[in-house]
């Protein structure tokens, strides 16, 4: 699996947004990828140094449109914490 295919796309929001100072952010992530292939693709992505990666597996939400009633996916969703001394990820730099 390609670093790209595992990275989906960052996760914006104020509790993620809370967590930039700290070099703590988060991501949406493909569900069959495991920590170290994400410590791993995170690090080839961006060129920065992984400490630490927590997943959590988020549950979809139930919407309606009329009388039909559907369900959204499944994600799963990686916070990954740099170390002290790696550089920051340019792209949440900009956001804060």
């Amino acid at each position: 699996m390609n670093s790209y295919d595992i990275i989906r796309r960052p996760v914006l929001t104020e509790k993620s947004y809370a967590g930039i100072p700290s070099k703590t952010y988060t991501f949406e992530v493909a569900r069959s990828a495991n920590k170290v292939e994400i410590k791993k693709a995170v690090e080839e992505i961006f060129g920065v140094k992984v400490d630490k990666v927590t997943t959590a597996t988020v549950q979809g939400k139930t919407r309606r449109q009329g009388r039909t009633e559907g369900k959204t996916p499944d994600w799963k969703k990686a916070t990954v914490r740099l170390t002290s001394d790696s550089k920051a990820i340019e792209f949440f730099e900009s956001l804060s």
